[in-house]
Parts: structure tokens; C-alpha cells; sequence
């Protein structure tokens, strides 16, 4: 069933984790992909793997000449764009009391500062592209607090909000453009699985405590994920905009617990 069939997607951050399942789905379901990524090498081999229906472009997020271009580029290979999944994060271990400010301006740089770039520069081409769709990642980081890794609950915290923002600016201005941010729990992703030795090694959390946490919340799969992105990009969700959706197995509808 081709869910896509005609649209033009990007996905930044598509060499890998969560950005690559999403790229393989939606081209599975007929959409055209553009794998946007820094890392020319593993990108390219995702695209050609997918075969003819997509390409690799390389991309920094956080560059807003590159988002310029990048836009001007797909509008003349493609003359439109149906879908933007702003994927690309980052994540650096640090609560706020060890978190340097040059690990939160990276972080921000990549996850807040690149998310606002590309939906800022996509819209120009989405506004005459017919029905759209804007996914923003974002996490549960944004929901529920998470001491050892703040810059990145803040930046995820500002694509969320941004997304409804957005949201509402383009339905009050007629836009056939929607904007929903997902927000996943932990995914096997090289991410999310390095991420525990960052905490570990920056002396945040023991090694034990870790393993304990990591056994005690079960992880979810790309796929949990690009499904829900291949939803939001199709017409099927046409009436679903300004949303916060989590795939996270419930994780954020338990309240947490501090232990004392």
C-alpha cells in the first residue's frame, strides 16, 4: 500500500537510529526521500541501499545557509515538499550543575536551533506543495524530568513547544501544512545505547544503578517510531495537527519516583 505515493520527504539526521527507519518506511509507502545527514558516508549508504527512491544530501542542522540551499535544491530537482521530519539530535551527558555551556549550545544548536531552520526555510516550498506535514522529534525528555541530561530535555523541550506554534500559525493562516512533534522513550538507536556510558563516565550515575534502570524500562524499536511518522506524513492524519505524541510505552504516564 503506497500510504506516500507522490510526496517528496526529508529526513534529517537519516544515516541512522530513528532517522533511517523513517526513511526506509516512507520510502517503502512511496514517498521520494531525501536522507539529509553530516555524515556523508553513512547517509549515502543508506540511500543507496533504499535504492532509486531516495537520495543522500549532505547537511548540517545547525548551518542556516545549508537549510537555505538545501531548500532551493530540492524545489529545483523536485518542484515540492510534502515532508519534514527534523530527526537530527544529539544528546551530551550533564546535569544542570555539570553541564557545560559549551555542551548546551551544541546540543541546542543541533536539536532546537536546526528544527526551527528547517521548518523557518521548508515552509516556503511546503506553502504551494499541496497537503503537508512538519514531524518534529522531540522526547519524553520534554515531559518528564530528566536530571543527567539536561541541555538535551531543554532543546527537546523547545521543538516541542515551537511544533505547536507552528502549528497554530499555519492554520490561521489557511496553510494546508501540518506540525506535530513525537516524543519517543528510550529506542535502540546508537544514541540512546551510548548515552549510558556518557552518564556513567561523566560520574552522574553508577554503573549498577544504571543497569538496574536499563532492566527495569523496557526499549522500543526505530520501527515503533516511523510508523507513527509514516501516519503523520500520510493524508490519514490530515486533521491531526499541534500534536504531542508519545510512543513510549507509557513510560510518561507513570508519575516518577525520586528514591531517597
Amino acid at each position: 500500500m503506497a500510504r506516500l505515493a507522490g510526496k517528496v520527504a526529508l529526513v534529517t539526521g537519516g544515516s541512522k537510529g530513528l532517522g533511517e527507519a523513517d526513511a526506509r518506511r516512507m520510502a517503502m509507502e512511496g514517498a521520494q526521500v531525501i536522507v539529509a545527514d553530516v555524515d556523508t558516508e553513512a547517509g549515502r549508504a543508506v540511500a543507496d541501499d533504499i535504492g532509486q527512491s531516495a537520495v543522500f544530501k549532505q547537511l548540517d542542522v545547525s548551518q542556516e545557509e545549508a537549510w537555505k540551499d538545501l531548500i532551493s535544491e530540492i524545489e529545483r530537482d523536485y518542484g515540492q515538499l510534502n515532508v519534514l521530519v527534523n530527526n537530527a539530535g544529539i544528546v551530551e551527558a550533564g546535569n544542570i550543575e555539570t553541564q557545560s555551556a559549551e555542551d548546551f549550545r551544541f546540543v541546542m544548536a543541533v536539536s532546537a536551533d536546526g528544527t526551527f531552520y528547517g521548518c523557518k526555510h521548508a515552509m516556503r516550498l511546503m506553502k504551494k506543495s499541496g497537503m503537508c506535514s512538519i514531524i518534529n522529534m522531540a522526547s519524553i525528555a520534554s515531559v518528564q524530568g530528566e536530571p543527567y541530561v539536561a541541555a538535551y530535555s531543554a532543546a527537546k523541550g523547545a521543538v516541542e513547544a515551537l511544533s505547536r506554534s507552528i502549528a497554530v500559525h499555519c492554520a490561521l493562516s489557511k496553510y494546508t501544512i501540518r506540525c506535530n512533534s513525537i516524543h519517543p522513550s528510550g529506542i535502540v538507536t546508537p544514541m540512546v545505547m551510548g548515552i549510558g556510558q556518557k552518564v556513567v563516565s561523566a560520574g552522574l550515575i553508577s554503573l549498577e544503578d544504571l543497569d538496574a534502570a536499563s532492566q527495569a524500562s523496557k526499549l522500543g524499536e526505530p520501527d515503533d517510531v516511523a510508523h507513527t511518522v509514516v501516519f503523520l506524513a500520510s493524508d490519514e492524519s490530515k486533521f491531526i495537527n499541534g500534536a504531542a505524541i508519545r510512543v513510549d510505552n507509557a513510560m510518561s504516564a507513570v508519575a516518577g519516583i525520586v528514591p531517597e
